[in-house]
């Protein structure tokens, strides 16, 4: 049933993005335009566009949704499989997508802050190099952003 459903939701999210679909739909909103003296303007022609925009709105809204998830669960692996092959590339934030909204903005400004620190280019000082196993540096600072990222990932 799901893969059922992901192929009609992919081709109508084909078609409703191209634009012989906003032709037609346009060409739909000009003729029940246009038709309105033929009906005397009646509820009932109001009602036909209002039931059918209604109707397709409504649906629509499940299919891009469905393909959306999708394209968002595939972009996601890929990142995923980035961050396992790069030999820099810290492997925790695999799957961070599961966290809270909170706890993925705590991570966000960890980051921001050691790029902020690191600056341009990153260029460890002799400060960084003679850290303790304790997380200070010789100069008696407080762990770096870096340590607060990974502390948080390994918390999280």
């Amino acid at each position: 049933m799901q893969k059922f459903f992901s192929n009609i939701a992919t081709q109508t999210a084909v078609w409703m993005g191209h634009p012989y679909a906003f032709i037609g739909a346009v060409g739909a909103c000009i003729l029940w335009a246009v038709s309105g003296p033929l009906f005397n303007y009646s509820d009932t022609w109001q009602l036909v566009i209002n039931t059918a925009t209604t109707v397709l709105t409504f649906l629509a809204v499940f299919l891009i949704q469905n393909s959306q998830n999708r394209d968002g669960a595939a972009i996601q692996a890929k990142l995923d499989e980035l961050l396992r092959a790069g030999d820099k590339a810290r492997s925790q934030f695999i799957g961070i997508e599961h966290l809270t909204e909170n706890q993925i903005e705590m991570i966000r400004r960890a980051l921001e802050k050691q790029a902020k620190e690191e600056g341009p280019v990153r260029v460890k000082s002799e400060a960084t190099k003679s850290k303790s196993a304790t997380g200070k540096t010789s100069g008696g600072k407080s762990q770096s952003a870096e340590d607060t990222v990974d502390r948080l990932l390994d918390r999280f």
